[in-house]
């Protein structure tokens, strides 16, 4: 396969054939290289590529495309060209595929999930496919297989760190489900959910499930906690925030409500980027004082919180 249009735009334009030449093979060693971590060659390997392009590229490229197309200049070059020639469907960025490959994704690791675990209910089966597709776990399926490397953004965003961005990891992750799909059916799909979301992954699921926590979820573990104890309910307070509004930072107090509808002393405080981080933070750390007895449900109000 050629390279795309789209790298030879954002390789500067270069013009000389044997140059050009040069990073085609390039890309496609490094086709070559993701194709065998996702263990599918693929048929089609402009799906993989739609599925790499960030929407700031995509945004890059149909601006170039405008421009060259607005000009009046009678002849253009080979890279210009090769931009206006660039099919709409390569020129697109990977969110539609990304919808796709999200539905995908679900079906997959529930028909696993169903198959091995027959002993789990409705409930626990949901919770465990909460986390295995949940955004911080395919970040970390990206981060495995190396797909940071591979993604193709726009100049900027590439300068901005964009390529290691947790959010950004994920929702690639699941375009280049979609187009496994796509190419190849639900079966290469199966193979990489076996063996890379679920993976290790199922059995220490498994095991925190037997144990009774929440996987992942603080925030339902405190007040199941709470409820088994019959001890009230947890609020949570939003004590700070601080920082830029692109970067906020919040800090977040989580206090018993209890029975009589009284406030106790404060449980702990949490930190994190959005309210909500914050206070799954909170009510880890209050589930870790909780554990350890430090904290006496009950205690008079007025009393410091655990430490943050």
């Amino acid at each position: 396969m050629g390279i795309s249009s789209a790298e030879i735009y954002t390789s500067a334009a270069i013009p000389d054939r044997r140059r050009r030449g040069k990073i085609e093979g390039s890309v496609e060693a490094v086709l070559s290289e993701l194709e065998a971590a996702l263990g599918h060659s693929f048929a089609q390997r402009d799906l993989l590529i739609h599925a790499l392009t960030h929407r700031s590229l995509a945004n890059e490229i149909a601006a170039a495309q405008g421009a060259i197309s607005a000009s009046a200049h009678p002849s253009h070059s080979d890279s210009e060209q090769a931009i206006e020639r660039t099919p709409p469907a390569e020129a697109g960025d990977n969110e539609r595929l990304e919808f796709l490959g999200d539905a995908v994704l679900g079906l997959a690791v529930a028909e696993a999930l169903f198959a091995a675990h027959p002993e789990w209910h409705e409930g626990e089966l949901t919770r465990v496919r909460a986390q295995l597709v949940s955004r911080k776990h395919m970040a970390e399926v990206a981060v495995a297989i190396g797909l940071g490397s591979h993604l193709r953004l726009s100049r900027g965003e590439e300068r901005s760190g964009l390529r290691s961005k947790s959010t950004v990891l994920s929702n690639t992750m699941e375009a280049v489900m979609g187009a496994l799909f796509l190419d190849g059916g639900l079966e290469p799909v199966r193979a990489f959910v076996r063996l890379e979301v679920l993976g290790d992954a199922v059995a220490h699921l498994a095991a925190e499930l037997l144990s009774g926590a929440a996987l992942g979820n603080h925030k339902s573990a405190l007040q199941e906690y709470l409820q088994s104890e019959h001890a009230g309910t947890p609020i949570y307070m939003v004590k700070d925030e601080s920082g830029p509004d692109h970067r906020k930072r919040f800090l977040v107090e989580v206090r018993l409500k209890a029975l009589d509808g009284e406030a106790t002393r404060p449980l702990a405080r949490g930190r994190g980027n959005t309210k909500k981080h914050a206070e799954q933070d909170a009510a880890r750390r209050a589930m870790e004082v909780l554990n350890s007895g430090e904290v006496r449900i009950g205690a008079p109000d007025g009393e410091e919180p655990a430490p943050e």
